[in-house]
């Protein structure tokens, strides 16, 4: 993966949370850094990064409301990288179970199901991930490496581009990679060394 300049980065606030923990390690990583709800500085950003705060119903609702959903589907359509982050990995997809049902943004087709009973929720804490996509190169060096969790709803393990995979009662999608989309469900920006490193990796894609 050849380095590029960093370019900016476009931080989508949507309203559900404070930002400044993934602003603060995208920055360190060399990063220029727009938190923005304005979907035309979404549209024109080199890299967009939707984090991961509040439900999924919640987000992909305001996302929706304030323009930034169809801002956010023109980049990853134009080829713009594009890192989501938790229920930014969640949006996604077609559906949700959380909140009696939700509607995604469709960019990839499944659900995002329900953690299994019998296992704590929220799964909060580290984890092991192990690397089911060789050539993510985004993601291969993470293989083995521990990461930090905080949900209680995940993509399924045969989701399209899995590329990182674990496991909390049954195997789930840690990290997926499709062209131009990257996403996790872990924290980059609570991980540690490990977490710094694939965002530079990403700001330099």
């Amino acid at each position: 993966m050849s380095a590029k300049p960093a370019g900016t980065v476009a931080l989508v606030d949507y309203g559900a949370g404070n930002l400044r923990s993934v602003e603060n390690a995208l920055r360190e990583v060399g990063a220029k850094v727009v938190v923005t709800h304005d979907p035309a500085e979404v549209r024109s950003a080199d890299r967009v990064v939707v984090p991961g705060q509040g439900s999924m119903p919640e987000c992909a609702e305001a996302m929706r409301r304030s323009g930034v959903a169809d801002a956010l589907l023109e980049a990853i359509r134009k080829g713009t990288p594009v890192l989501g982050i938790c229920v930014g990995l969640q949006i996604l997809f077609e559906r949700g179970e959380e909140a009696g049902g939700a509607r995604g943004l469709g960019v990839l087709p499944g659900t995002i199901a329900r953690l299994p009973a019998g296992v704590k929720l929220p799964n909060i804490g580290w984890s092991p991930v192990r690397l089911v996509k060789r050539d993510a190169a985004l993601f291969a060096p993470m293989d083995g490496q521990y990461v930090y969790f905080a949900h209680s709803y995940a993509a399924p393990a045969d989701a399209p581009g899995a590329a990182l995979l674990t496991t909390h009662g049954r195997d789930y999608c840690a990290a997926l990679a499709k062209d131009n989309l990257f996403a996790v469900q872990f924290h980059p920006e609570k991980s540690q060394k490990v977490g710094l490193a694939l965002l530079e990796r990403f700001v330099s894609i």
